[in-house]
């Protein structure tokens, strides 16, 4: 697959973002295994991440080349999809070479995502544009033309600046393209659940609130590291509220579908949608709360709202 050069005119940033939509089996492998061999044949180191029938499929047709290229399994790097910039796509991107570009195939969007899952999918799928301005690195985001509903088609435009038609090899400008529009439309308000434990907090309090979402989550059913997960996820979150989000918030635990739920809210105003999605410098200080809070937890929601914050993490009940 061959990615058509935009017009001079248009050419801004080095950064390429396409969708590539697909409807079987030949056109997937028509369009990434062809985007894997060019970039292998121009010396740019290669990743892909994508779900793991997809990365046997893929893997088989690259055959010999397939060892040439880091190969990764979206259902599991991708769990929760705040995690996929810093820790799928800057963790390769940021290795290369300086000046080499970068081709990375990331599929973070699959049939069987829940409607749960989806809002912090398409965010992310939007806010990769933001994330990678500037830099020389393409992703490639394959779509599934035929299983995916008409919705999530429609975002792919929505969020791509380019697309690659099913049954087509050159891209082509996305008239749709409107990135920032999609973070604010799935900036959903997450309801409150009744039936949670419910621990208002202060300053004063941090270490209690840890204590009851630990008492709480191994109520529900948590064990071993990832009760411990829930433990530094809860201190983080709280921790943010007292210093960022007016002093105090309401941290609530419960149990829904196979999962323990940690959720914090406070009064504080979320202003930078890419928070918790950088990966920390050797010489930061502070600022690693949120992040670790994705790269730990199985899915992060984030509703930022006039009236304050609300950040939901869920924990898989093993």
């Amino acid at each position: 697959m061959s990615v058509a050069a935009e017009p001079l005119e248009q050419v801004r940033d080095p950064f390429v973002h396409p969708a590539l939509f697909y409807r079987d089996d030949q056109e997937y492998l028509d369009g990434t295994v062809s985007f894997v061999r060019e970039g292998l044949a121009a010396g740019e180191p290669v990743a892909v991440a994508v779900p793991g029938d997809r990365l046997r499929l893929l893997g088989d047709a690259l055959g010999d080349d397939a060892g040439a290229v880091r190969l990764l399994d979206m259902r599991e790097a991708g769990r929760n999809p705040g995690r996929i910039i810093p820790g799928v796509l800057r963790a390769f991107a940021d290795t290369c070479p300086a000046g080499r570009r970068a081709r990375i195939i990331g599929e973070p969007i699959w049939a069987d995502r829940s409607t749960t899952e989806y809002p912090a999918c398409v965010q992310h799928e939007a806010l990769i544009n933001a994330a990678f301005r500037g830099r020389p690195v393409t992703i490639l985001c394959p779509y599934d033309a035929v299983r995916l509903p008409g919705h999530v088609l429609a975002d792919a435009y929505a969020t791509h600046p380019t697309v690659i038609p099913a049954g087509s090899r050159v891209a082509r400008d996305s008239e749709a393209y409107a990135p920032d529009t999609v973070v604010s439309r799935y900036n959903e308000p997450l309801p409150l659940v009744a039936d949670a434990m419910s621990f208002p907090f202060v300053a004063e309090s941090l270490s209690l609130a840890r204590h009851a979402a630990v008492n709480e989550g191994r109520r529900l059913g948590l064990t071993g590291v990832t009760l411990e997960d829930l433990a530094l996820t809860t201190a983080e979150l709280t921790t943010n509220s007292v210093l960022h989000g007016g002093g105090s918030g309401v941290l609530r635990i419960w149990g829904e579908d196979g999962y323990v739920l940690c959720e914090v809210r406070d009064g504080g105003r979320f202003t930078d949608p890419l928070a918790g999605r950088r990966p920390a410098s050797r010489d930061q200080r502070g600022g690693r709360g949120l992040l670790m809070v994705n790269l730990i937890a199985d899915l992060v929601r984030v509703h930022a709202g006039d009236e304050g914050t609300t950040v939901r993490c869920w924990f898989t009940r093993r």
